[in-house]
């Protein structure tokens, strides 16, 4: 029997290890959110580099400390988080100016959310972590990760590795922290803390309630239970082929693995038997309840015990006895609901089994499979018909609906054009603040210059009696701080002889040639200029460039490559970094104000 105050005392543990790593990532994240877009980069690259190099040993790790899986799977789970999701975020702009909305004149400021509480689950442990640590630094938000308790090993291998290697590009210290003594309570405290700005959380149903609760910002993504509709057009042997590679990929455990077959009346024959020659191993009536009765809880929920486990391991534990080549058991129903307990999500290699007369049926029967446990998530149709499918799209809560392709790999966006992740958002259906594919996007604030586009007008209200508006007052010039640079007063020299048409010397201790006195300010900015009285006629006047409005880094690195200036004046709103790289480079040509 447990010892009460131990457990207490694991709980007090759990919660000052909660506040400190929140504490060190507050810290780290005041100088991660000064970081430039190269120096994120290159901690990025860096960090996906160490965790693909490393895909294999912690694989390996995370089936030795849960049992659950296979290693082959998860170091391609691992992979796919280091190589395909780091491919994907890679050319994403994450930090200053990330768009320009010309028409609409409109400038997107992207400003990191902060602190990032990341539970993790024991499915899938190593490559969500992965996954979380690469958003969490490509957003420059810092993270602590709440390992699932039984892979609290495998997980903080994980951040030890990305770590070493973020802090080794240029990373703060506490970029990334995880805590080490993880209770229930100790995770509430972390999601609690006022340090953290948001919470990224993976797991079981009541884990993602708790998130929502913590009175902070929250994505959490909630379970699957995925039907699969084999349409009487579909190519069957794919279908099936594909049905099976999702549901036995890492035995399961993918929250969008299927976990329901849904067939058409006309074609269950030929169906069934591509299942069994595949490895699909259908039970009777008697074995489904024996299946029934030892994987599924009284909280309808599956067995700890059976998560994970290969066919054959399920069918050793329940006592059934299953051909050798068995891949997959399949149960039959008529039913969806607690009255059938194989209908929920199973994190298993098991499948309950439908059949219906046409896809209106197939439509009715797939609500209703994700009615019990997977709304907004994932399913999949395999058909040839473009109007049906259509359909499907049109009628079913689920936010991703894979067409001929695997549920598993699918909706993660390892064989779909979907935003690669390893979160998947069940939008309002599913109680989920959104239904995307997470990626570092919903990591970051976007800040909005935005330009009058429409002037006021009150035309359509007038008030006879009142003053007309006066004009907008103009702001005044910013004062320079110690007087004015002698650089930028030779280029406003520079720009206003050209204005008039007169070469500035190319050496400005000589005296220039006399002219015929021009006035100090003429009487329109668009007057013509006077040619010199005595000198030869003059070169064609410069024509006179618009100054810009607004002007950020990139703007100045690329008149740079360009070797061009940049017209600016006393409006130009420009950024500190924009301004210290133009003045360096002599990028900036001042222009007058229009007087």
């Amino acid at each position: 029997m447990a010892d009460p105050a131990a457990s207490t005392d694991r709980d007090l543990d759990s919660i000052r290890d909660a506040r400190m790593c929140a504490r060190r990532a507050k810290a780290a994240q005041t100088r991660l959110a000064e970081l430039t877009q190269d120096q994120v980069d290159r901690i990025v690259d860096a960090v996906a580099a160490a965790a693909a190099e490393q895909a294999k040993p912690l694989a390996r790790m995370a089936v030795e400390e849960t049992g659950y899986g296979n290693e082959a799977d998860k170091v391609r789970k691992n992979l796919f988080a280091a190589e395909t999701i780091y491919r994907f975020i890679r050319p994403m702009r994450t930090v200053g100016v990330i768009r320009r909305l010309d028409t609409e004149r409109v400038v997107e400021i992207a400003e990191p959310f902060g602190v990032v509480a990341a539970v993790v689950p024991s499915t899938n442990p190593t490559s969500t972590a992965i996954f979380k640590i690469l958003i969490c630094l490509k957003a420059r938000c810092a993270i602590v990760l709440s390992p699932h308790p039984s892979a609290v090993r495998s997980i903080g291998r994980v951040a030890e590795v990305m770590r070493e290697a973020a802090v080794g590009a240029g990373a703060p210290e506490g970029a990334i922290t995880w805590m080490t003594t993880v209770t229930l309570e100790g995770t509430q405290e972390l999601m609690h803390c006022r340090e953290v700005a948001v919470v990224l959380a993976t797991g079981g149903l009541s884990l993602v309630r708790a998130a929502y609760s913590a009175g902070k910002p929250a994505y959490g993504v909630g379970p699957g239970n995925a039907p699969a509709y084999i349409e009487r057009t579909a190519d069957l042997t794919k279908a099936v082929a594909d049905i099976m590679t999702g549901k036995t990929f890492d035995n399961g455990l993918l929250c969008s693995s299927e976990n329901s077959v849904v067939v058409d009346e006309a074609v269950v024959g030929e169906v069934r038997r591509e299942f069994e020659r595949q490895g699909g191993y259908f039970l009777s009536a008697d074995d489904a309840g024996r299946l029934a009765a030892e994987l599924v809880t009284p909280e309808r929920l599956p067995h700890p015990a059976l998560v994970g486990k290969t066919a054959l391991e399920i069918a050793g534990r329940v006592g059934l006895v299953a051909p050798a080549d068995t891949r997959v058991l399949i149960a039959s129903l008529d039913g969806v609901g607690r009255e059938h307990p194989l209908s929920i999500e199973k994190l298993c290699p098991v499948l309950s089994f439908y059949v219906v007369p046409d896809w209106r049926a197939a439509c009715e029967r797939c609500k209703e499979i994700l009615r019990y446990g997977g709304m907004g998530h994932t399913m999949s149709i395999h058909s040839r018909d473009e109007q049906v499918i259509l359909e499907f799209g049109l009628r079913k809560p689920a936010f991703r609906i894979v067409v001929n392709t695997p549920t598993t790999v699918g909706a993660i966006g390892m064989t779909t054009g979907l935003d690669p992740s390893m979160t998947l958002g069940c939008g309002g259906y599913g109680g989920n603040i959104t239904s995307d594919n997470i990626t570092p996007r919903h990591l970051l604030n976007i800040k909005r210059l935005a330009y009058e586009v429409r002037p006021v007008s009150w035309s359509a209200h007038p008030e006879p009696t009142a003053p007309a508006a006066a004009p907008l007052p103009q702001a005044p010039a910013t004062p320079v701080s110690g007087g004015l640079d002698p650089g930028v007063l030779a280029r406003r020299v520079e720009t206003f002889l050209a204005a008039r048409g007169i070469a500035s010397s190319p050496a400005p201790q000589e005296p220039a040639p006399a002219a015929t006195p021009q006035p100090a300010h003429p009487a329109s900015a668009s007057a013509p200029p006077r040619a010199p009285a005595v000198a030869p006629p003059a070169p064609p006047p410069a024509p006179i460039e618009t100054p810009v409005e607004f002007v950020c880094e990139d703007d100045v690195r690329q008149a740079m490559n360009a070797d061009r200036r940049i017209i600016v004046n006393d409006r130009t709103m420009i950024t500190p970094a924009a301004r210290d790289l133009g003045e360096q480079h002599r990028v900036f040509v001042q222009a007058d104000l229009p007087r």
